[in-house]
């Protein structure tokens, strides 16, 4: 198929299927790619008309579209979300043939705002696992007005199990709910996690955690076997939904609650959320001293400038550490 007998639009779709089919992206990052790509279309076909062919598009064109984004009261993040979003969709269309070059590589990414996220301290976070340690399971289990005993999160022993491995491991929500009883790998002390595009790695598997877990597998089979569903007990999902229902594995909306309801309880922040727990184990290990390498491959991070963000977290520690060392700071 060339250029001259393929609309803008049709070359747009066949980018999302094979972003949906091939590349094995996630649901999420297909309907925001699908979001953008769409929107600059019709912006295209508005502005070019509607049978422009895509090699006519330059990079003042996308510019000009990102101009408008700005008018329309988007943020800049939300614009280099866009521009993220049509750069992959030429990088595509180049690797096919329909272009020449990529004009969106032109284009400056607008700068964002350094927003770094609240993480609460090692000591508010230890605060809140100590409250789910053993000792204190039946009392929270039969606390009536616990703000955790409230739909899903009602299962003192496997939100701790939620819990240790968001922050012990720093493993993502949708990583976590696709956690299988395979993937742990005990003789290694570590699970095995699937990451973003599919990929695979291997994180450690701490002591606390996989204490948590030995408390929480003979009540997870027990659910399971009562349910009816014993075929899962080996082969079934890690952490499972309260009711044993559907394929017996949480959501990572259910999860979501259950961290926010948890943390609350714990004498956190109100915007306390799942990656809050990931970014906590980037940030702590970085002030702990470990290899900021390390640090991106047990995080999954594709890009070490993604793990550098911690860095910025830090900042309070290395200025203490100038105050109490510096000949001059004193």
């Amino acid at each position: 198929m060339n250029v001259a007998k393929s609309s803008t639009g049709e070359l747009a779709e066949r980018f999302l299927a094979m972003l949906a089919n091939e590349r094995g992206s996630s649901e999420h990052t297909v309907r925001a790619y699908a979001r953008e790509v769409r929107n600059f279309v019709g912006y295209l076909e508005e502005t070019l008309g509607k049978n422009v062919a895509i090699g006519a598009v330059e990079h003042l064109h996308i510019r000009a579209y990102l101009a408008v984004l700005y008018e329309r009261g988007l943020t800049k993040a939300s614009a280099a979300r866009a521009l993220a979003a049509v750069r992959s969709w030429f990088k595509w269309l180049a690797k096919e043939g329909k272009v020449g070059q990529n004009p969106a590589l032109l284009v400056s990414t607008p700068k964002r705002p350094l927003h770094l996220p609240r993480v609460p301290s090692m000591e508010e976070v230890n605060r809140v696992l100590d409250s789910l340690g053993p000792a204190r399971t039946a009392e929270r289990a039969s606390r009536k007005d616990d703000v955790a005993a409230t739909s899903e999160a009602a299962w003192p022993e496997r939100d701790r199990v939620i819990f240790e491995l968001l922050y012990g491991c720093g493993i993502r929500n949708s990583e976590l709910v696709g956690l299988d009883m395979g993937h742990v790998r005990w003789k290694d002390d570590a699970i095995l996690v699937r990451g973003k595009g599919k990929k695979e790695r291997l994180v450690p598997l701490g002591d606390e955690a996989a204490a948590a877990l030995q408390i929480f597998l003979p009540l997870r089979e027990a659910k399971l076997a009562a349910a009816g569903k014993g075929a899962l007990i080996s082969a079934g999902p890690l952490v499972t939904n309260l009711r044993m229902r559907g394929d017996c594995r949480l959501t990572t909306r259910s999860v979501g609650r259950i961290v926010k309801a948890i943390a609350q309880s714990g004498g956190l922040a109100a915007d306390v959320h799942p990656h809050t727990l990931r970014h906590a184990f980037g940030t702590h290990m970085l002030e702990e001293g470990a290899d900021l390498r390390a640090i991106q491959e047990m995080l999954g991070h594709e890009r070490l400038s993604t793990t550098q963000r911690y860095t910025q977290l830090t900042v309070g520690q290395v200025q203490r550490v100038y105050d109490e060392t510096h000949p001059r700071a004193k």
